[in-house]
């Protein structure tokens, strides 16, 4: 077996959340260890947080310009790092580490901008590195089912695709009691100088037109959508809804919020074709329901799925439940699938071919800019700027 890839992270010091996931997600199945960190803006929690992790103190950096200009020149330096600050460095930092030769692994979105996102795509090119998305729900095994199901035409012609994405965590206005009394997650996603111009659309709702797109293969081609801030004082959106046309008369409907009171992370994907539709939830996300036109509903479980895809991201047998940190991994052993490909002069494995790169990020600041600007204009209806489709 390959030795274990050698990991950096930007982010996710002490306090943290999604900073503990990449990292459990990443050793999950031996393919990276981390060895390196900016983790904090403050050069003594950053050191803090190294420590409590078991790095070299002499690989926790006070900065991370320092941090890729000193891994890039190291022979033992990190093959990638993980980028999970908030949303207004990425960026930034990606570039830092692309220009320094690094493979990138950044937590979405890809940017803030569409502008700075195809910057990165383009860097990423000419670079010749790669540069990865982790867009979660795309990892499990039964949307990488979906998916193949989609290809392989069992739907027929596609019609109708909705998706929803609920959650209850800011019903409440907790970024407004700072950050010592109140939810710093909330206190910087709330906060458009950190989290971008885009509230609950740039938090959950790029997640569900991802999910859209990944099991489609489609892209929208334009969008006629609202946004709506229902708790009073807050900056930014907190609930979306949007309807969505794509090719050849496809048609979509979108929402996403984050004050649907009672849910918690009610992602749920349908897609509709002429011969049969599919149904994700991401609560229940060792199951698929199929459902043929004219026929009863087939209730599909991890593990006993034909598709090569569904196959390769499952890891225990059927019945023993697996979830969000295993679709996680999947995006980590997904990149270094492609990244041991590259060095090795290769093909990547077919089961990583469907990693989220950068083409994946631009879309959804395609999206994310449509949205705005479709509310901006009292709903009208709006192009997507966007090339390409999903690879």
């Amino acid at each position: 077996m390959n030795a274990p890839l050698r990991l950096g992270m930007v982010g996710g010091g002490q306090g943290a959340f999604i900073g503990g996931v990449h990292r459990m997600a990443a050793r999950l199945d031996g393919q990276w260890q981390l060895v390196a960190g900016a983790l904090a803006s403050d050069p003594l929690r950053a050191l803090a947080s190294a420590d409590e992790l078991g790095l070299d103190s002499s690989r926790s950096y006070a900065s991370w310009e320092e941090m890729a200009r000193r891994e890039a020149a190291r022979p033992d330096g990190i093959d990638a790092v993980a980028i999970v600050t908030p949303n207004h460095l990425h960026a930034p930092v990606a570039t830092a580490f692309l220009e320094a030769g690094i493979d990138v692994i950044c937590d979405k979105p890809l940017a803030t901008s569409l502008a700075d996102a195809r910057a990165l795509q383009a860097l990423a090119r000419r670079r010749e590195r790669l540069l990865c998305l982790t867009h979660t729900y795309s990892g499990y095994a039964m949307v990488r089912q979906a998916r193949a199901m989609v290809e392989a035409g069992e739907l027929g012609a596609l019609r109708l695709i909705q998706v929803e994405y609920a959650q209850d965590w800011l019903a409440e206005p907790i970024e407004q009691t700072g950050h010592e009394r109140g939810n710093k997650q909330a206190a910087w996603r709330c906060d458009p100088a950190l989290a971008g111009p885009a509230g609950a659309l740039g938090d959950i709702g790029t997640h569900a037109y991802h999910l859209t797109s990944f099991v489609s293969g489609l892209q929208a081609e334009s969008v006629c959508a609202e946004l709506s801030s229902l708790v009073p004082g807050r900056r930014l959106d907190d609930h979306v809804q949007a309807m969505l046309r794509f090719p050849d008369g496809v048609r979509g409907l979108l929402w996403a919020s984050q004050v649907a009171t009672g849910c918690e992370n009610a992602l749920r994907l349908r897609v509709y074709g002429s011969r049969a539709s599919l149904e994700f939830a991401q609560e229940q996300p060792n199951e698929l329901l199929f459902t043929p036109l004219g026929g009863a509903t087939q209730r599909l479980t991890r593990g006993r799925v034909g598709s090569a895809e569904a196959q390769a991201a499952t890891r225990l047998p059927a019945g023993h439940p697996e979830g969000y940190l295993e679709a996680f991994a999947q995006l980590y052993r997904d990149a270094a699938e492609h990244i041991r490909a590259r060095r090795e002069g290769r093909a990547v494995a077919p089961a990583s071919r469907w990693l989220t790169t950068a083409a994946d990020g631009v879309a959804g600041l395609a999206f994310v800019e449509a949205v705005l600007a479709s509310h901006r204009a009292g709903s009208a209806w709006t192009p997507l700027q966007q090339e390409g489709a999903i690879p």
